[in-house]
């Protein structure tokens, strides 16, 4: 693969990033800050969602690593479900307020409806999209190279996710914002087909039948240990990313542009740590960097709880940027190396089943964190219709612990899952060999 086919296949992590960056951030602060839906109701729906989840990821993984067609197993999914995918994305926030008369089981039922409808989508064309980085690139430096690009753009899609809503919806609406960030999903997601390609071998197996696929990945220990260690860390990133506007709003009291600033500068500062911990990963490996790289990440969060003003904020931010430039080039590098290790064991490729089962841990950590902000907003006393200054004093301790305390207990299950991983070092470097040798012969023998 040429570098311009690289940053093209990469260039698709902007659409990925955008959606789940703006939807993490805020969906729940646009229904219940915005549309003032009950926080409570707003979390038990989301919890509801992640059991869907639960069902679709797996599943539609599975369906793309048994897909046999012309143009492969990954492709037509981002082809053909990209269109669908905006429009549910851009549906998302364009609530027909006025046609529901703000009736509350209405728009109740319309949120579960759409988040459903969104998240099936996303998942279809986003696993089938990911699940293609394993089988393009083998070498760990491959890996780590094209990883870069795609955090890169992964970065600026979170940049444009998280911190220009507040300047667009302010500016033309909610619904507008929707279509612009949908356009540019669609954009680029055109532009990653042009990079992208698949390996015919791989399409021709027959894959394994659905549970004996299951079975497999629940027994393996290497995927287990990851998974976990995964969802503590996603928990942190979605928990992080939903309360920061509240956080901004209630305790800094900065609206519009400063928030953008201020959510902004957390990944600009990951932008320019990437080749770094790039570098770090080819020379001590990918586990080793990645407990470095999460222990920066967390003690960059301990600020939080200690500041009150704007530059106070905009400093910690920019901290916490470092760590999580290594934690982001990483995750997707530990599933391609699994994958490899599981072709050994069964001899077929099956990077949409590892993926699906990946989303569908990350979906528990949404659920999760949806019910604890939801839980912890109502239990603290929060008031959506209060003020900015006017907030009672468990309202801003309920926000600071969801900002601080909380992600960093997670971010510890996290390190002590990690620590557990054993695909590394010579095991690592010897299921490699093998791989390689066995995808040889084969080559020798077609």
């Amino acid at each position: 693969m040429n570098r311009r086919k690289d940053i093209l296949y990469s260039s698709g992590n902007i659409s990925a990033s955008l959606t789940g960056a703006v939807f993490s951030t805020y969906i729940i602060f646009f229904y219940v800050d915005v549309l003032k839906m009950p926080a409570h109701l707003i979390g038990l729906a989301m919890a509801i969602y992640g059991i869907w989840n639960a069902i679709n990821d797996p599943l539609l993984g599975q369906l793309s690593d048994k897909t046999r067609s012309k143009w492969g197993r990954r492709i037509p999914y981002v082809l053909f479900g990209a269109l669908p995918f905006v429009i549910s994305f851009i549906l998302v926030w364009a609530p027909p307020v006025k046609l529901l008369g703000g009736n509350i089981t209405s728009m109740f039922i319309y949120f579960i409806s759409i988040v459903f409808f969104y998240d099936t989508l996303y998942t279809l064309v986003i696993i089938n999209w990911t699940s293609l980085f394993p089988e393009m690139y083998k070498t760990q430096e491959e890996r780590t190279r094209v990883s870069m690009y795609r955090q890169i753009f992964g970065i600026i899609g979170n940049i444009f996710g998280v911190a220009m809503p507040p300047i667009l919806y302010s500016a033309i609406g909610w619904p507008a914002m929707g279509v612009f960030f949908g356009i540019l999903t669609l954009i680029f997601l055109g532009l990653s087909l042009c990079g992208s390609k698949e390996d015919k071998a791989h399409s021709q197996s027959a894959g394994l039948p659905l549970f004996e696929a299951l079975k497999t990945i629940l027994s393996n220990k290497s995927f287990l240990t990851y998974v976990v260690a995964s969802m503590f860390l996603q928990f942190t990133f979605i928990t992080i990313q939903a309360v920061l506007p509240f956080y901004a709003k209630y305790i800094i009291g900065i609206e519009g542009f400063q928030v953008s600033a201020l959510l902004g500068v957390i990944f600009i500062m990951a932008m320019f740590w990437v080749g770094f911990w790039r570098r770090i990963a080819n020379k001590k490996g990918s586990k080793q960097t990645m407990i470095s790289a999460i222990i920066l990440y967390g003690l960059a969060l301990i600020p939080f709880w200690f500041i009150n003003g704007f530059i106070g904020a905009v400093i910690t931010a920019a901290l916490l940027g470092i760590g999580l430039a290594g934690v982001i080039i990483l995750l997707d590098i530990f599933i391609s190396d699994i994958v490899d290790e599981d072709e050994l064991k069964t001899g077929t490729r099956r990077e949409g089943m590892y993926f699906g089962m990946n989303g569908f841990m990350v979906r528990i950590a949404i659920s999760i964190q949806s019910v604890i902000m939801g839980l912890m907003l109502a239990k603290s006393g929060y008031n959506a219709q209060l003020p900015i200054g006017s907030q009672p004093a468990s309202a801003i301790l309920g926000i600071k612990l969801l900002l601080v305390v909380i992600p960093l207990a997670a971010l510890v299950f996290s390190v002590l899952f990690y620590r557990r991983y054993p695909l590394y070092g010579d095991k690592l470097m010897e299921v490699k060999s093998k791989l390689q040798l066995r995808h040889d012969n084969k080559n020798i023998g077609g």
